[in-house]
């Protein structure tokens, strides 16, 4: 007996989706009973659909990195991609990609910004503008070619890095379809198709920059959309376990995909420990004069202070059994150090006061209701925070990109370089916070501790260690 065809769409052709999505379609044909292929929209007036279909949508994906234990590098060739649309010129074609009756799963990554409603949005558009737009064009033409047959609804997978995309998805597309006046038999067919939120962790720097020749060596063809990222791959989808029946990705063992009733906890722990860490190395990291993430595990104050924090003040703030938390930190330890993957710190700065709210305030709030103490490394990185951002005053070479309120704020709570006030008013603006943070006494005096530390040292890490000797 033959496989079953089961083909995907898939909106976007960007290095994450075809290094995450594609990357396993092709394991999926390879060492499983599925058998599929990928057809690709390009969600935006200019892509790189036009190089793909030169390259007859075949490229080569590199892993590179450390996983277990192990050092990898090695590539393979992806060919797993059918049809390459640019609805932009070919929009027929893009419609007739949904008479596919062997068409089963829809994947995107349009971007966070992706997944938003565009009121302004046209239904007699070719393309609709947005994402949901032409995702609404596409199941709309579905419905009508075959006549809301409910064995044709499909399987929505969306991988944007946003919290609930699947079900925000489908909102917006009900939403739109309201305002489009569609009639209330597609609407009810809609609600038949199965909407998926998702989790997806995986670093993927795409193009390789560097050492060309060793990527070209023995290559096929003369390939454009080289694509290198790290090997660790962690795919998390929310729904019911009949979804691996159709979709056996837990049978593959060089990745983790795993679907669960509730995805919660891997998200908490992903913004929590993986992104936490990033937020909380960056001002501590730049102010010490590293630069990458990788070097600051090669550094002995940051490295021996990123795990510290980890295992002993984010992990016991997260209620959820501590074994697997700490396997999840070790396996983000190691990706840190990964030397293929340069993360400059300075672009993790990027919007860091609203990154610390949600990736690492969480942290001490919870830390703090559970000891009664406020974590002292997640306490010293705020302050380090408060003093990277009062950059006049600290005079390091890093430009700060943040909101312009936000910036216009440190310049004028700075300009008497008064630490109690800095540290009062700054903890009192629900504008950052979206609470008053000054009512926490203990986080208030030590942040004091810290920064005043910080102001009168030379070195940070020097500035650490007065910190920790001021310890009531």
């Amino acid at each position: 007996m033959g496989s079953i065809r089961t083909d995907s769409i898939q909106f976007g052709e960007g290095n994450f989706l075809r290094a995450f999505v594609d990357y396993c379609i092709q394991l999926l044909n390879k060492k499983t009973s599925f058998s599929g292929s990928v057809d690709i929209i390009q969600p935006l007036p200019n892509g790189i659909i036009e190089q793909l279909k030169k390259q007859n949508g075949k490229y080569h994906l590199y892993h590179e990195g450390i996983l277990q234990g192990n050092n990898i590098r090695k590539g393979q060739l992806i060919d797993c991609i059918d049809k390459m649309i640019n609805p932009y010129q070919e929009f027929d074609n893009f419609l007739k990609l949904a008479e596919n009756e062997n068409l089963t799963f829809i994947f995107s990554n349009t971007t966070e910004a992706g997944i938003s409603l565009d009121e302004e949005d046209q239904f007699t558009a070719t393309p609709a503008k947005s994402f949901p737009g032409k995702l609404t064009q596409l199941l709309h033409h579905r419905y009508q070619k075959f006549n809301g047959d409910l064995t044709m609804v499909l399987h929505i997978i969306p991988c944007e890095l946003i919290d609930k995309n699947g079900s925000k998805l489908k909102e917006i597309i009900l939403e739109l379809c309201k305002i489009w006046k569609l009639d209330d038999a597609f609407m009810s067919w809609i609600h038949q198709n199965h909407f998926y939120n998702t989790l997806v962790d995986r670093i993927v720097p795409g193009f390789p920059k560097k050492d060309l020749e060793f990527y070209k060596k023995g290559l096929s063809h003369d390939d454009q959309l080289i694509v290198t990222c790290e090997p660790f791959f962690l795919w998390v989808i929310e729904g019911n376990s009949k979804l691996l029946e159709i979709f056996p990705a837990n049978q593959l063992k060089n990745i983790d995909v795993k679907v669960v009733p509730d995805l919660g906890i891997y998200r908490t722990r992903k913004v929590r420990i993986l992104n936490g860490s990033h937020t909380t190395l960056v001002p501590v990291g730049l102010l010490h004069g590293t630069t990458t993430v990788s070097e600051t595990l090669q550094d002995d104050f940051l490295k021996h202070f990123l795990s510290q924090t980890l295992f002993e003040e984010i992990i016991p703030s997260i209620d959820f059994d501590r074994q697997p938390l700490e396997d999840y930190a070790r396996s983000i330890l190691e990706r840190f150090s990964n030397p293929f993957i340069i993360h400059q710190l300075e672009s993790i700065s990027l919007n860091s006061i609203s990154k610390f709210k949600v990736r690492v305030l969480p942290s001490i709030l919870s830390f703090y209701k559970k000891k009664g103490r406020v974590p002292e490394n997640l306490t010293f990185a705020m302050a380090a925070l408060f003093y990277f951002y009062g950059n006049e005053i600290s005079k390091h070479p890093h430009p700060l990109k943040d909101d312009p309120q936000n910036i216009l704020f440190f310049k004028k709570v700075w300009e008497n370089n008064e630490i109690e006030k800095v540290v009062s008013e700054t903890l009192s603006n629900t504008a950052l916070w979206d609470q008053n943070l000054a009512r926490i006494g203990p986080l208030k005096d030590r942040l004091t501790n810290a920064l005043n530390a910080i102001v009168s040292q030379d070195k940070i890490s020097e500035a650490y260690h007065v910190f920790q000797s001021l310890k009531s």
